[in-house]
């Protein structure tokens, strides 16, 4: 059986097969270091109430004991698991002080440490939770079955995962291509913005490259396939996030170490402390007395609030001015970040086609508006993102326009419509018949300005040239010149467009490092190579094809109101409003937060090794230690929390901007109306 790609009826591929299931991502409730964490939280506010109100001890002692169950089973087993392994834990030491605080009477010092600790647990779950949802998730873009052709004709329903190199497949209109491949029959437009960011779908022709997971337009094709399904690029997009998030894991070796050494440290001072005074005959409970105030002295609670309260009142101040920042760890990287990597569709433009000129060609008696107006009318009835660029400027320009007569699709090529008696044909100037004629010239002149040009007929003759451009994010150049001022290194532009498009947004906005026609890998390569080169890089990018990178990244930051949900899970940080000024203001108010670290630390050590002194070298009375412990937990808390003013955001966007400084007049922002 032959199958004639124009003529004969197209049966629908999906229909033989179950409605594919794609990956649900778990709620955070259910995992269980979040309800344990909320429970113990829950239990600790309820006690302190009650302490607080005056209720009875015994009230209040049961919650906080409840608090310590609920909060401390988990690490207290994790530390003795370590134990067995002959490995210190700190979350057994944090138990451990705990359990001291209670024994000797301060109880609400024991639960405070157990609800940190259990609300770090959490928090690192649900990250670890996310990740690993935006990996299983990066496989949903590709259809589990495919259309493989035999080679008498006869089409047959397979696992994608099935398909080998040589093999023919058929992709018809609206369907997701399952493999890398060349097209070897038919045309069509492809949608391969979650590859490359191009904002326009790329005609395609046999002879031409297409991925495995991007969206087939009108046409069908016949695909041969180049690559197994394990070596896709949407498969090595999976492998490099994977990747990228073992390589960051890592990083925390070495905190592991120096929670080992000084976890094994408090516990000989303690044993020492208990042990050795009842050698020279001082009583059982003052040596316990004394241990356990060390414990309590030495317990590390003001240097986790000399640290994360600055860190979390940023990403509350930040969170309230549209900049969704995922952990305190990411806060930190921000303040380190020197350079500043762009993606240029749907992050730096819009990432929607605008009609930027129309250019009446040589001969044509027709004006701008009639032109538009015909076009729409051609344009009205297209899915296809052109035509709605078409018809919304139409639309702006307030013009009305006719219904067309008939309608048709020309796969790969564009539109021909009938309108008032007359054909009009919009599409490729590819196949202009005369390379050296006036429409050829005008096409040429706008492709090398960074346009998409479209060629517009009327009863056969061309009359018109269209130019497609993705509008620029307003204040884009603003927030270029403000990052030039701050960071060692001026930003750099990583795109899978094409270098025409890119080198023409790059002088509107100022950037002069452009790195274009990049793949999902290529951008990794080009983040780590800018690292390598000492920089920490935060890249900012919205899509599919962004997610390696932002994976890779010292930080990666998402778009956030048109961001695929794979980028947005994967980003460390969401713009969630897609404001680009907001990239300055929350690098600095990420340095400000580094700033108030430091100056708490200074101040919870200074009390940390003053107490610990006076414990080991004289008579620290249990009240004074108490009250020295938590007067510098509360110092350094309050300290942190001045960051939740709306003025630390206002100071922080006040940032210097260098705005129209040693900018050529064709590197300002055009206006296009």
């Amino acid at each position: 059986m032959t199958v004639d790609l124009e003529t004969s009826p197209q049966p629908d591929a999906t229909s033989a097969l179950p409605d594919r299931l794609p990956f649900r991502r778990s709620s955070t409730w259910a995992l269980p270091e979040v309800r344990w964490a909320l429970a113990a939280t829950a239990l600790f506010a309820a006690g302190g109430i009650c302490q607080l109100g005056g209720a009875p001890s015994w009230l209040w002692w049961s919650l906080y004991l409840a608090c310590y169950a609920a909060g401390g089973w988990e690490p207290g087993l994790a530390g003795l698991k370590a134990l067995r392994n002959r490995t210190l834990d700190v979350d057994l030491l944090m138990v451990a002080a705990a359990i001291g605080a209670a024994a000797i009477g301060q109880v609400f010092d024991g639960a405070l440490l157990i609800v940190i600790f259990a609300t770090s647990g959490a928090l690192e779950a649900v990250a670890t939770k996310r990740t690993s949802d935006s990996v299983r998730g990066l496989l949903d873009l590709t259809p589990d079955r495919a259309t493989r052709v035999t080679d008498s004709g006869d089409e047959h329903i397979v696992e994608a995962v099935a398909l080998a190199v040589g093999d023919i497949i058929v992709v018809r209109p609206g369907e997701r291509i399952s493999a890398d491949g060349e097209v070897v029959a038919g045309a069509g437009d492809v949608d391969q913005a979650s590859i490359t960011g191009e904002s326009l779908p790329v005609d395609k022709q046999p002879g031409d490259e297409v991925f495995a997971g991007t969206l087939n337009g009108t046409g069908v094709l016949r695909v041969r396939v180049t690559r197994p399904a394990s070596e896709t690029v949407i498969a090595r997009i999976v492998a490099m996030v994977e990747q990228a998030s073992a390589t960051r894991a890592r990083t925390q070796l070495l905190i592991e170490k120096v929670e080992q050494r000084y976890s094994l440290v408090m516990v000989i001072a303690t044993i020492a402390l208990f042990a050795l005074p009842l050698l020279w005959g001082v009583a059982v409970q003052d040596s316990l007395l004394r241990a356990m105030t060390f414990m309590i002295v030495a317990s590390p609670c003001a240097v986790v609030l000399a640290t994360m309260p600055p860190l979390l009142a940023a990403i509350a101040t930040a969170g309230r001015h549209g900049v969704l920042v995922k952990s305190a760890v990411v806060m930190e990287h921000l303040a380190s970040i020197t350079r500043v990597a762009f993606d240029k569709t749907g992050t730096l433009t819009e990432g929607r086609p605008h009609i930027a000129q129309i250019r009446p060609l040589p001969g044509t008696s027709m004006s701008r508006d009639d032109l538009l107006t015909l076009a729409a009318s051609a344009e009205a009835g297209s899915e296809h993102p052109l035509g709605r660029a078409i018809v919304q400027a139409a639309r702006h320009a307030n013009l009305t326009w006719p219904t067309a007569e008939t309608f048709e699709s020309l796969p790969g090529r564009g539109v021909r419509a009938q309108v008032n008696g007359h054909s009009v044909e919009i599409g490729s100037p590819v196949r202009l018949p005369d390379r050296s004629g006036a429409a050829h010239a005008v096409v040429t002149e706008l492709e090398d300005s960074g346009h998409s040009a479209v060629l517009m007929h009327l009863d056969s003759q061309p009359v018109a040239v269209l130019a497609l451009a993705d509008r620029i994010r307003a204040g884009a150049a603003d927030v270029i010149a403000r990052l030039n001022a701050m960071t060692d290194s001026p930003p750099v532009l990583l795109t899978g467009d094409n270098p025409h498009a890119a080198n023409r947004l790059a002088g509107l906005v100022g950037i002069r490092d452009v790195r274009a026609g990049l793949l999902p890998e290529q951008k990794v390569e080009e983040v780590r190579r800018l690292e390598n080169g000492e920089a920490r890089v935060a890249l900012v990018g919205d899509g599919v094809n962004d997610v390696p990178a932002l994976a890779s990244a010292h930080v990666g930051i998402a778009m956030g109101r048109h961001g695929s949900d794979l980028a947005l899970d994967t980003a460390d940080a969401v713009i969630t409003r897609d404001d680009l000024g907001t990239i300055p203001a929350v690098i600095a108010l990420a340095r400000r937060a580094r700033r108030l670290v430091v100056a708490n630390l200074v101040v919870a050590a200074t009390f940390i090794a003053v107490l610990v002194a006076w414990d080991l070298i004289g008579e620290l009375p249990l009240p004074l230690g108490v009250a020295g412990h938590e007067g510098s937990t509360v110092i350094v808390g309050l300290n942190g929390l001045r960051l939740l003013r709306d003025a630390a955001w206002r100071r922080a966007s006040a940032a210097p901007s260098t705005q129209g400084e040693g900018l050529e007049p064709s590197e300002r922002i055009e206006v296009v109306t």
